[in-house]
């Protein structure tokens, strides 16, 4: 069987040069929030050892792992702009999207950890120094705010940096519940407030986790890009392009969030010659660029009633 190989420049690069550009963007935004967590956190610590609260002691574990998991996301972006080699013929894309995976797997974990803490302060109650705690969770809800402010100018389409604002948010969340069981702690001296504000805190660092791990456990299994019916791009196809009469062997995925690809096999009449087919071939290309945003498509045209090696059978193969 014949291949015409072509590859479309429209569309596709100047959503790319778009992404290019927003990478070293994201990847400057993320290395700075990985710090000032990590900074903080070494604060937290000593606050929580100087007050005797285990509650900043939690927060501040807590604070360590997501600095740990920005640090991943920001060596995820550094090493997703890597070429591809003839080993890894699609590049590091993809690494990303395994650093959201594993960033949204430590979230579930920190929840889980949260909840075990809170239960066990809640059977046997810890005293705690309320202004100390006051005066520390203050100090972190300032800085998890201006982390926050700063991955808010990234791409949050990217689910890599929404993993990274998850954990800042989880953070952010955290801080305030210290805020509200510090002052509760210091007017009424009542401290079961702080480990029943860091199960709430656990149960929408869960909620966000579930999400995260969904999305970027979908592209790791090669699914159907988010909101992509292929039997509907089937009829689509069928229906919009003059010729085409049948299209089988649809398989569509995601390399990243960003980046959807197809390969198909479009059916056509046997009186289709040569330069027909390859321009149904590009006509269905267009469509799924225009359409679907699918900027990475491989098209194969089987003339019907054609037995491959027959000399009469169009050249039949574009690759986007």
């Amino acid at each position: 069987m014949g291949h015409d190989h072509s590859h479309s420049h429209g569309h596709g690069d100047s959503a790319g040069h778009s992404h290019a550009h927003a990478g070293p963007d994201n990847q400057r935004r993320i290395g700075w929030v990985a710090l000032l967590t990590g900074g903080f956190m070494a604060v937290e610590a000593v606050g929580g050892v100087l007050s005797g609260s285990l509650a900043l002691l939690a927060d501040a574990g807590h604070m360590l792992t997501d600095a740990a998991a920005l640090a991943l996301a920001w060596l995820a972006f550094r090493i997703a702009r890597r070429p591809s080699d003839w080993k890894r013929t699609y590049g590091f894309h993809r690494f990303q999207v395994l650093a959201a995976y594993s960033n949204g797997l430590t979230l579930f974990f920190i929840a889980l950890a949260i909840a075990f803490e809170a239960f066990h302060r809640l059977r046997a109650p810890a005293e705690v120094l309320g202004g100390p705690m006051l005066a520390v969770a203050v100090a972190g809800l300032v800085v998890n705010i201006a982390a926050f402010l700063v991955l808010h100018g990234a791409d949050r389409d990217s689910l890599n940096v929404r993993g990274a604002m998850l954990h800042v948010l989880g953070d952010l969340l955290g801080s305030a519940a210290a805020i509200v069981a510090a002052l509760v702690i210091l007017w009424t001296g009542w401290t079961p407030i702080d480990p029943l504000l860091s199960v709430l805190v656990a149960v929408l660092i869960l909620r966000s986790a579930w999400f995260l791990v969904g999305e970027s456990g979908h592209i790791l299994l090669e699914a159907a890009p988010k909101g992509l019916d292929v039997r509907a791009l089937k009829d689509d196809l069928v229906a919009a392009i003059p010729g085409v009469e049948d299209v089988q062997h649809v398989h569509a995925w995601s390399l990243t969030e960003d980046k959807r690809m197809v390969t198909l096999h479009a059916r056509v009449a046997e009186t289709v010659g040569a330069a027909d087919a390859a321009r149904i071939s590009a006509a269905i290309k267009a469509r799924l660029r225009d359409q679907y945003h699918i900027d990475h498509a491989t098209v194969e045209v089987e003339v019907e009633g054609a037995v491959c090696g027959d000399a009469h059978q169009a050249p039949s193969r574009q690759d986007v």
